[in-house]
């Protein structure tokens, strides 16, 4: 037996007991009305708060204690590409659990991934409530964006870690958020090999320098960059830093896809367009 990407294994009906090894699909299953059938979770998922606090909990996102998810006897066990690992997907299926390995890349792909999560058992109020507002967020916002002259998209660098420099390259959910929020997505760096490398490059400062971003998004997660942060940067000779456009920001809203979605984009879009 074998994990499929984005695939749901067959279930002849929805699953009763579920462990969920991220954490965005975590809040995601809590707010589609689905947490009594959520019966463990990471160390890492914290939201919502009161609700994870009563689950047990199987360790964290890459290491997560097989034996103890096997344990919990679940019908279904969700994970993600980026999150987990594929030795602890695989050792989960080798214990003879079916697994559902997500993998959303775009925003589009996270709101369906939150549509497909209310086929596990929400019902059509939850689904209405819950998942068809975020989707129609990512259309509003699609066709707004689709609509905007090129040279109206500022360019955007927005890291995932320093020392060193990391940004979001191509084919991630980091940049398919800025670019559908009307921005222009920078992964300044040295051409890489790996497909990992291409994905999320790393930069030197004279490489992001050069590519004069207008706008800086720092996110809280998974580096937490701080105040200190965007001093540091609001020294540097940018356009975002003569403009003030260096914005700290909720890491979720550029990593998490469920119905936090629903918030991130209009506040992003805010920032990206607004001028300063």
């Amino acid at each position: 037996m074998s994990p499929a990407f984005d695939v749901l294994p067959a279930c002849a009906k929805p699953p009763k007991r579920i462990v969920s090894l991220v954490p965005s699909i975590t809040e995601s299953l809590f707010a589609l009305g689905l947490a009594g059938r959520v019966v463990g979770v990471t160390d890492w998922c914290r939201h919502p708060a009161a609700g994870v606090a009563r689950l047990p909990k199987v360790g964290g996102t890459k290491d997560p204690d097989v034996p103890a998810v096997a344990a919990l006897a679940p019908d279904l066990v969700l994970a993600n590409h980026e999150e987990n690992t594929r030795r602890a997907v695989d050792r989960l299926v080798a214990c003879g659990l079916d697994v559902w390995v997500t993998y959303p890349r775009t925003v589009r792909e996270g709101a369906l991934l939150l549509a497909g999560l209310a086929r596990l058992g929400a019902t059509e109020a939850a689904t209405r409530a819950v998942a068809d507002p975020v989707l129609r967020v990512v259309e509003e916002a699609e066709r707004a964006t689709g609509a905007l002259a090129p040279g109206v998209r500022p360019r955007v660098f927005c890291p995932i870690w320093r020392d060193p420099w990391m940004t979001a390259g191509p084919d991630t959910y980091v940049h398919d958020m800025i670019e559908l929020c009307g921005g222009r997505n920078l992964s300044a760096g040295a051409p890489e090999t790996s497909a990992r490398a291409r994905r999320y490059p790393k930069a030197s400062r004279s490489q992001l320098v050069a590519a004069a971003p207008d706008v800086i998004l720092l996110p809280d997660e998974p580096y937490a960059f701080s105040s200190s942060d965007a001093r540091e940067l609001a020294r540097w000779e940018v356009p975002a830093a003569r403009s003030g456009r260096i914005h700290l920001i909720d890491g979720t809203w550029v990593s998490w896809y469920g119905p936090r979605i629903g918030v991130a984009v209009p506040e992003l879009r805010r920032l990206l367009q607004s001028p300063a």
